[in-house]
């Protein structure tokens, strides 16, 4: 209805305006007009009159010859004739001058005309291109309408989702609230529980000796009414073999009860201290249940950092992808782990790496190694959103500790080896009891956790959203966040846990101190290109160097002292390098790849 009330509009506009015209220029043409038809008249009548004066001319010449008495009349007739044929001749010559100037205006008019015709086409024309236009528009205003109806419900869509999924997380939220608070109550409950057993099976134990002691009594009662004769020596023998541990000496002729019964009295302090080490007797700084005999003896403070220049044995580690790698304490052992979902021991003899053993029980590929302080255990983390530990005397599966909702990507163990901390893809760190086997704390860090260390009352973590955050583990809150300028792969720690090691996607290392919380040193190369989220570097155990794998295979080695690159060793590689261990005693560093191999380097 709208374009037909537009082109009824164009056309009436039109009419208008030719109607206009016509009334503009007929009025300049209608005088043009009336004279042009006065001269035809006149030349009519100009015509008529020659005609006239002819025939009068020859009637007089017929006349003159006829009688000459009519001479006098006829020249009298004759110049009248003439004198009229020359104002005749002038009014002719007047009218011809007036219909050449009309003539010549009525071509001017033309021209006009057809210039004033050409022009309306042109601008109706124009006019016809204009209005295309505008229906273009009009089309394409249209299409940003629908398009904005389009995009206004996919807004509100959009803003429906988002507010659902805030009444979600905030129900979430409080859910895991309540779970938390479930689970810390469900905990003192099992605690309370274990304490109360504990004081049943004391008080049993207790009942036990109360009875066998009054039966020894009994029995000694009995005993004495029959004097027995007891050498010197005898008495004496079994004074230091059931007495010994006792202050003072015994007399050698001390009554045979008194010894008997101190004898008996040795079985429940024994069973006393067995029920204490079931309910949590606390353990010693060295490890939780570490033993002498299994403990692997610590390399101590390095004499000397060889700063490697030779690969001394390359060989393949696992069937697979290899993850991550670490030395033991001691320096005699080196731990791999990959997708294989094994970990795999060598012990590093003459500059080569031999096939020790190793541990299973994961259900997905290996991410992280820590070694305890004492090297008897070792903890691994998981894609299967669990960590695990091993002991090293027999590589058994000792522990499984799960609540992770995504990858664990990292664990470690803490100075007492008795609690350690796991990162995980799902955002969280978790804090684990290893004499409990239990969940301690949980920190929702609000971004993927790449890797952890520790100090003493310190949990530093590295996360996906280019983030360092500093954790007090006795507070559960955050001290401190640094963020850097790419996505954390890696943090290390120095000999002395002052100075921080980081690695990030921007293709960068930097070293923080720690007691002014600044960065000290920065450290890149051309060449070096961080290639995962999980690519770990690591400080030499004098903290002068550190190391580094590239996406391209290269092993790059800094020193700290000066800053700049020392040496890059790029010749054994096959892929990037996910991986690199730098032994506590100085000699060797380790070094593992996306392919399957591994690669034992030092300066021999």
């Amino acid at each position: 209805m709208a374009e037909r009330l537009a082109d009824c509009g164009w056309k009436r506009h039109i009419s208008d305006q030719l109607k206009l015209r016509d009334r503009v220029q007929r009025q300049t043409f209608e005088e043009i007009v009336q004279q042009y038809n006065r001269l035809l008249e006149k030349s009519d009548l100009q015509a008529v009159l020659t005609e006239r004066y002819q025939t009068d001319k020859y009637d007089v010449q017929r006349g003159h010859e006829a009688s000459s008495l009519d001479s006098s009349r006829s020249d009298s007739l004759h110049q009248e004739m003439s004198q009229m044929r020359i104002r005749h001749q002038e009014e002719l010559t007047e009218l011809h001058k007036k219909r050449g100037e009309l003539a010549q205006t009525v071509i001017e008019l033309n021209n006009q005309i057809q210039q004033k015709d050409r022009e309306i086409q042109s601008n109706e024309a124009r006019m016809l291109e204009y209005q295309q236009q505008i229906a273009s528009l009009e089309g394409d205003c249209r299409d940003l309408r629908s398009s904005l109806q389009e995009l206004e419900m996919a807004n509100q869509t959009l803003k429906d989702e988002y507010d659902a999924l805030q009444i979600t997380f905030s129900a979430l939220e409080e859910k895991l609230r309540k779970t938390s608070e479930d689970n810390q109550e469900l905990v003192s409950r099992w605690m309370a529980e274990k304490a109360l057993e504990a004081n049943r099976l004391n008080a049993e134990n207790e009942k036990d000796t109360r009875r066998r002691q009054a039966k020894l009594q009994k029995d000694l009662a009995e005993a004495a009414k029959e004097p027995l004769p007891i050498e010197q020596d005898d008495d004496i023998e079994v004074l230091a073999e059931d007495g010994g541990k006792g202050a003072g000496e015994t007399s050698p002729n001390r009554p045979i009860g008194r010894t008997l019964r101190k004898t008996s009295q040795q079985p429940q302090a024994g069973l006393l201290d067995s029920i204490s080490n079931i309910f949590g007797r606390r353990r010693s700084a060295n490890s939780f249940g570490t033993s002498p005999e299994t403990a692997e003896t610590p390399s101590g403070g390095c004499a000397e950092v060889r700063v490697p220049t030779t690969a001394l044995h390359v060989f393949e580690a696992h069937d697979g992808e290899v993850n991550t790698v670490r030395f033991s304490p001691s320096s005699r052992l080196l731990a791999t782990g990959g997708m294989d979902r094994r970990v795999k021991l060598w012990e590093v003899v003459s500059g080569r790496c031999e096939a020790k053993g190793a541990l299973t029980g994961s259900n997905a590929g290996i991410t992280s190694i820590d070694f305890d302080s004492s090297g008897s255990y070792l903890l691994g983390a998981s894609n299967d959103f669990a960590s695990r530990i091993w002991t090293m005397d027999d590589y058994r599966l000792r522990h499984t500790l799960t609540g992770h909702s995504g990858k664990v990507l990292s664990a470690r163990f803490l100075l007492d080896n008795a609690r350690i901390v796991s990162g995980s893809y799902d955002r969280t760190l978790k804090l684990w009891d290893l004499r409990s086997k239990v969940c301690m704390k949980t920190v929702f860090a609000g971004s993927s956790c790449n890797d952890i260390v520790c100090t003493e009352q310190c949990v530093m973590s590295g996360h996906f959203d280019k983030k360092v955050r500093f954790w007090d583990i006795r507070a559960e809150s955050i001290v401190q966040e640094m963020e850097l300028q790419g996505r954390v792969t890696s943090l290390d720690l120095n000999h002395d846990r002052s100075e921080l090691l980081t690695c990030s996607r921007d293709d960068v290392l930097k070293i923080i101190d720690l007691r002014s919380n600044a960065v000290r040193q920065t450290f890149s190369a051309q060449g070096f290109k961080c290639g995962a989220d999980w690519t770990r570097v690591t400080f030499s155990p004098d903290g002068n160097f550190v190391a580094g794998g590239s996406a391209d295979g290269a092993l790059y080695i800094w020193n700290v002292l000066t800053g700049k690159l020392d040496r890059t060793l790029d010749r054994n590689h096959s892929s990037a390098i996910n991986c690199v261990s730098w032994s506590p005693s100085g000699t060797f560093v380790a070094s593992v790849e996306k392919g399957s191999r591994a690669i034992l380097w030092s300066d021999m």
